[in-house]
């Protein structure tokens, strides 16, 4: 759930954010590396979702999301130690911790249920679900004593009007109820994973803080998968090539090439910019799910994901507007 405001997705771990944009970077013109940049952060962390349905066909959930975050924090790893030298990988003990528990919330609990709610739940649906982040990270925000404002708690109403519609019994199709709520839960611990991020000793680069998290949060996966017994008559042989491609995919286009263009965007790119993939995201799942896996977009589905989107673009704008960024931001799949 390349988490936004809002993941990884998403199925991805949204890096630690630098300081904003300097005052007035929002009015210049971008060049079209910025846009180039934007377009992978919104098609291919939108196309997370599609990927991780086609990678559970023939795959265990849990064992293909471990193999898939500790590949890509180790590779992640090793392309920071070649380019900046051994060194940028050093973080003290409390700063491991923190990545690992980050890691866990966000990898385990957001995108581990995530890729198990997606063995009956259409990618679209889950995306449209997870998109509900922000409003999560705002009622922990308030529980903790901020204010975020009127315009985020409107945005919070309409995402969870908007989740109800999707979560209604009968409303979003043949849909397994359980597997609609394992999607919800995860979108709760993907946002605990993300407000906590922000209140915790992580390393200040936050690519290396990255690696330690997806190399946490693969390995606490692997070992829930064990705990499951997906390793009892899984056969390497008989995995489709389609879901290996998918594997593949999401290894060096979801974690490394769009987790590397969203961090290259904080640095170059105004925040009110970047964040807008917090709610394009969504809409790109639900048109690839549709295009590619043929899933049906009922009437329930498309209005309960307007508003749900609707709130996430209040929360956005209103954040934008009224408060500093937090040092990571919240969420998707």
């Amino acid at each position: 759930m390349t988490s936004p405001a809002v993941g990884p997705t998403a199925a991805d771990t949204p890096p630690a954010a630098p300081a904003a944009a300097p005052p007035g970077a929002g009015r210049r013109r971008f060049g079209a590396a910025v846009w180039i940049a934007l377009g992978i952060v919104y098609v291919v962390w939108g196309s997370t979702y599609l990927g991780i349905r086609v990678v559970v066909e023939t795959m265990p959930p849990f064992l293909s999301a471990g193999a898939r975050f500790v590949t890509a924090g180790l590779l992640l790893a090793a392309l920071l130690a070649l380019r900046h030298g051994p060194g940028v990988l050093r973080a003290t003990r409390a700063q491991l911790g923190s990545a690992a528990l980050v890691g866990v919330l966000l990898l385990l609990g957001g995108n581990g249920l995530v890729v198990l709610a997606e063995t009956t739940v259409p990618s679209g649906l889950a995306a449209l679900l997870v998109a509900v982040v922000p409003a999560w990270v705002v009622l922990l925000r308030t529980v903790c004593g901020e204010r975020p404002g009127r315009g985020a708690y409107l945005g919070v109403l309409l995402g969870l009007v908007g989740l109800a519609v999707l979560t209604l019994p009968g409303l979003s199709g043949e849909v397994r109820t359980w597997g609609v709520l394992t999607v919800v839960a995860a979108s709760m611990l993907w946002s605990v994973g993300s407000f906590s991020s922000s209140r915790l000793p992580l390393p200040k680069n936050p690519l290396t803080a990255s690696a330690y998290e997806m190399a946490a949060g693969g390995l606490a996966c692997a070992l829930v998968g064990l705990a499951r017994g997906e390793q009892r008559g899984l056969d390497l042989g008989a995995v489709s090539a389609r879901s290996w491609t998918a594997f593949a995919y999401l290894v060096v286009f979801g974690s490394l090439i769009a987790f590397t263009a969203y961090v290259w965007l904080l640095h170059h790119a105004p925040l009110s910019l970047t964040a807008t993939y917090a709610y394009v995201n969504p809409v790109v799942a639900v048109a690839l799910g549709a295009l590619v896996l043929g899933e049906a977009v009922s009437w329930p589905i498309g209005l309960g994901g307007a508003i749900v989107v609707g709130g996430v673009s209040l929360i956005v704008s209103t954040e934008r507007r009224s408060r500093p960024p937090a040092r990571r931001p919240h969420g998707t799949t």
